[in-house]
């Protein structure tokens, strides 16, 4: 999980600081954003000051027609030594008791010329990617027609030759020996590159690739929703491997079970090919479209037909 300071929004995001710049090293522990509402009415018991806080258009009104005294209050007790940062949106005019509280406890005043609802849409979407579960897993992600293939497998099974095989075809690599996992979401995992291997591929006899200089950049991608899971393994003469495609494999990364493929790998089969097919054919699934599940129903009537005729 990163490290999140308020510092990062300033690089990030459009955004000015006011006050309480002492305060800007201070960590952001949660993705979750405070809308004081409640707490401008005068109600602190439950106040979630570790939070980042954002005052809208809403609270400033109801904030600005308080007494002196009141204004004073509130904002003294809105911006707390651990307050990571107070965001003011539409570009409105800080008050002068908020800012003297925020430079007296070091809580960063950020002020953004945006609407309300978009600054917290851009905030939340970013701490979320920040602070979701993270994993590598070594194998490599290639975008293949729109679908994020993983290809997993053992060391030496050829995995990075058929992503340099895909890669010619047309399709793009994501990422080469090792890919950096994040779930955004409760079934949603991105697949991406360390920095220090991005756009790379090694290929055994033949050393590192740069695959963007070699393949342009239409070749390449930085990051990738992870769909479908091929696993590479050595042909093995006495495993019964699936030839319908009727079973289906799952694979668990974190939370999220991903469906899953085994290929068998030896000499003669185009891999690149195989995967490639794989990966359409997992989009006419989606789209409701099974062939192997249309075979076994046209069976089944052959089956039946040839029961009757004997009965």
């Amino acid at each position: 999980m990163s490290v999140v300071r308020t510092e990062d929004l300033l690089k990030n995001f459009n955004l000015e600081l006011v006050a309480g710049k002492d305060g800007i090293h201070r960590e952001i522990k949660e993705s979750d954003i405070s809308r004081p509402g409640i707490e401008m009415t005068g109600y602190f018991r439950y106040y979630p000051k570790e939070r980042l806080q954002l005052i809208g258009k809403t609270e400033m009104t109801y904030f600005l027609e308080l007494s002196e005294d009141a204004k004073k209050d509130r904002a003294y007790r809105l911006c707390t030594d651990v307050t990571p940062g107070i965001v003011i949106s539409r570009g409105m005019e800080v008050p002068v008791e908020i800012i003297q509280a925020a430079n007296n406890s070091g809580t960063p005043i950020l002020l953004s010329p945006r609407k309300t609802t978009r600054v917290i849409s851009r905030l939340t979407n970013y701490l979320e990617a920040k602070f979701a579960p993270f994993t590598a897993i070594h194998g490599v992600l290639v975008d293949i027609y729109g679908v994020g293939v993983l290809i997993t497998g053992q060391s030496g099974v050829g995995k990075s030759e058929t992503a340099l095989e895909l890669v010619k075809r047309g399709h793009r690599l994501v990422a080469d020996d090792s890919v950096e996992i994040r779930q955004e979401d409760y079934d949603t995992l991105i697949g991406n590159s360390p920095p220090l291997i991005e756009h790379l591929l090694e290929i055994r006899g033949l050393g590192i690739i740069n695959v963007m200089t070699l393949f342009g950049a239409g070749a390449v991608r930085n990051f990738k929703k992870i769909s479908y899971i091929i696993n590479l393994e050595n042909w093995d003469a006495k495993k019964q491997y699936d030839r319908l495609g009727l079973d289906e494999q799952t694979m668990k990364i974190m939370d999220v079970h991903l469906p899953m493929a085994t290929i068998p790998v030896r000499p003669g089969r185009n891999l690149a090919v195989i995967i490639e097919v794989a990966a359409m054919n997992f989009r006419l699934k989606r789209m409701g479209v099974n062939a192997a599940e249309e075979f076994s129903e046209r069976l089944t009537k052959v089956i039946k037909k040839q029961d009757d005729r004997e009965f």
